[in-house]
């Protein structure tokens, strides 16, 4: 739930600009907003929004687009994703990619979710190469 929370927070941002703390507050008034994990959400909404640049430089070398021709949904997902694969290593990059592949089926385009899965795989090997050696 959280995931899909900041998700909502960074597509809104994308689309309509505004500060992290307005956007926040928002997003807490939603009823849906009590079966979330606050601090998780606290974590990788103002995480991810205060490291966009480092996030995008990450994230582009693996994209065969520029990252203004992604969609904002597919955006959003790759910028919560690699913030998560970079920052909560406790968490398996495979729990990470899975819970993407769900927020791109139920949020992007009919395709979206298998190119999320496409960069994801790839940028794993990147950044956790040490957990992915130890599963083989």
């Amino acid at each position: 739930m959280a995931r899909e929370f900041v998700l909502q927070g960074i597509y809104q941002w994308r689309l309509a600009g505004g500060s992290a703390g307005t956007i926040e507050a928002q997003l807490r008034q939603s009823r849906e907003f009590i079966r979330t994990d606050e601090q998780f959400f606290t974590n990788l909404f103002k995480g991810v929004l205060s490291d966009i640049s480092t996030l995008e430089n990450t994230i582009q070398p693996f994209l065969d687009r520029t990252l203004s021709e992604l969609s904002p949904v597919e955006y959003a997902i790759l910028l919560l994703s690699t913030y998560e694969l970079v920052h909560f290593l406790e968490v398996p990059y495979r729990a990470i990619i899975n819970e993407a592949i769900e927020l791109a089926r139920t949020y992007g385009g009919s395709d979206g979710y298998k190119y999320v899965n496409g960069v994801l795989d790839k940028l794993a090997l990147k950044i956790r190469a040490v957990e992915i050696e130890s599963k083989k």
